[in-house]
């Protein structure tokens, strides 16, 4: 399909402006070059952007009464329509087109597949030349295809182009819902939540993490990392993020507001914290929930709230440091113990049935390559050796990767 490039000067009412000519815009096949709008479906985007643009600025190439403005007046209407509309029209348009090239040429294509493969390469490019229509039937098919099935493909690929862009723009903004399950739910935004997502997807390469903040776009960008923008104590937030499928939710001590206000007193902050967390608490209890605190003194304040952990931040700090001056190197311990730097790492067992006391587990494990410190906060394991373990005891133990995989699978 070939255009002469009009010479002539094309006004723009609107604008008030003069373009200037039209020089080169097509190439004749007469000087021997071959048109770069009719190699295949993906050039003609090209050709439908120029049309939008022209269109909405009242510059036309084409004058009166040559077919291809026309032409141009259909797609500019296809690219208004919905896009599911768009998509079932190119579907039962190529299949259509692929039954029809069968049925006029049963001899040439042989079936149906081998029509829906003409069909295909005639509309996204110039054909491979394998099958070609005889009769003049078959012809004006392809004359067909030519004329509407390279322009309709073209806009089908157009609107899947702008879906996926709009998908993106919506996800990084914190606008599409969370359906997967089982993930960790990290509310605000904060160094200390830059940390935990970091180590969160070291441990384990499966889990996802789902982020709550205000802010009007995602700070971190990973594949296993999406965004909800929204306030926590909000229930249509939480239910974007599938708070009821989630495997633990964090809610960070933030001192920053919506309006970007610091806050300076550490109960405000707690304040906020517990506000959140009464929220959670008060709809998903099953959820397993941490919250980290500006102020010890104000725990007794979430003593209503079904909170399952605490963490004291800068006290924690300070108190590590402490114990560091006393103990040289009791923070690399504590360090390494709490993330996956070295190969050693604290891990969490239940109760197996062949460990009726806490010295049967603690001799089974130490065979395995396991030390035995706790069960849950009780640090005293070396002096209650014969008593019965519960059955819902939850032994802390200080293993590799490999040992407590093995272990796991015990019962």
């Amino acid at each position: 399909m070939c255009f002469r490039a009009f010479h002539q000067r094309s006004a723009c009412p609107k604008a008030g402006l003069d373009t200037p000519p039209a020089k080169h815009v097509f190439h004749q096949r007469a000087h021997g070059n071959v048109d770069r709008f009719s190699h295949s479906s993906f050039s003609v985007l090209e050709h439908l952007f120029l049309i939008v643009a022209c269109e909405r600025t009242n510059i036309y190439f084409f004058r009166k009464g040559v077919p291809m403005f026309y032409f141009s007046k259909i797609f500019l209407k296809l690219l208004r329509m919905n896009n599911k509309f768009i998509y079932s029209l190119a579907f039962l348009f190529i299949l259509l087109s692929a039954i029809s090239a069968y049925m006029l040429e049963k001899e040439t294509f042989g079936s149906i597949f081998n029509g829906l493969w003409w069909v295909m390469t005639t509309v996204t490019t110039t054909g491979y030349g394998d099958y070609a229509p005889k009769t003049v039937a078959g012809k004006c098919l392809g004359i067909f295809l030519y004329i509407f099935g390279i322009g309709l493909i073209s806009v089908t690929i157009s609107k899947v182009v702008d879906s996926l862009f709009v998908y993106r723009q919506r996800k990084e903004a914190g606008k599409l819902r969370y359906q997967g399950e089982q993930h960790f739910v990290i509310i605000d935004w904060s160094k200390n939540a830059e940390l935990a997502i970091q180590e969160i997807l070291n441990t384990d390469t499966s889990t996802e993490v789902v982020l709550i903040d205000t802010l009007e776009k995602t700070p971190i960008v990973h594949n296993r990392v999406h965004y909800i923008r929204g306030n926590p104590t909000h229930m249509e937030t939480l239910e974007m993020a599938n708070m009821e499928k989630a495997r633990s939710v964090f809610i960070f001590a933030n001192e920053i507001t919506e309006d970007q206000a610091m806050l300076r007193d550490p109960s405000f902050v707690d304040g906020k914290t517990l506000l959140v967390a009464t929220t959670i608490e008060r709809n998903y209890r099953d959820v397993h929930s941490i919250v980290e605190i500006k102020n010890s003194e104000n725990m007794q304040n979430f003593q209503h709230v079904n909170v399952n952990e605490f963490i004291l931040g800068s006290e924690t700090i300070s108190q590590l440091a402490v114990r560091s001056a006393f103990s040289p190197g009791s923070s690399r311990i504590v360090s390494q113990l709490l993330t996956r730097q070295s190969s050693s790492s604290l891990q969490v067992l239940g109760k197996r049935s062949s460990w009726r006391t806490y010295r049967d587990a603690f001799e089974h494990l130490l065979l395995e390559g396991a030390t035995l410190i706790s069960d849950r906060d009780q640090l005293n394991i070396n002096q209650k050796l014969d008593q019965l373990i519960p059955e819902d005891a939850q032994l802390f133990v200080i293993c590799d990767a490999e040992t407590y995989d093995r272990l796991s699978k015990l019962k």
